[in-house]
């Protein structure tokens, strides 16, 4: 096996982000790289395995389902499996996060309407 290149622009599109899926690399992670303009986001949903959500530039609100908190620039989100998560950008310029996901491809349980 050796290392290989992908352009995060290659990646297949889903609204708010490129996506990364594991299983087509041959590789154990899966992620997305996040773009969102200002009042775009995700509706709450949960997975199976862990999430970890780094927020590179912009702010966004947080939904737990049970509350929301402010996440920005330069903050980690662990997100543990089966744990409620959605997110909106907020703040005055588009959110960028990379948001990894503990497993070869995604695997989502929508529990509110998909935001686009």
């Amino acid at each position: 096996m050796s290392i290989s290149v992908v352009r995060a622009a290659s990646l297949p599109w889903n609204n708010i982000a490129n996506e990364f899926v594991g299983d087509d690399h041959g590789t154990s992670v899966t992620f997305l790289v996040v773009d969102a303009s200002v009042g775009r986001g995700v509706s709450l949903h949960k997975h199976p395995y862990d999430e970890v959500i780094v927020v590179l530039e912009g702010e966004a609100t947080l939904d737990d389902g049970v509350r929301t908190r402010g996440v920005g620039a330069g903050d980690i989100v662990v997100i543990p499996a089966g744990q409620p998560h959605g997110f909106t950008s907020t703040g005055d310029r588009p959110l960028r996060q990379i948001d990894i996901h503990a497993s070869p491809r995604f695997v989502t349980e929508w529990l509110e309407r998909r935001r686009t």
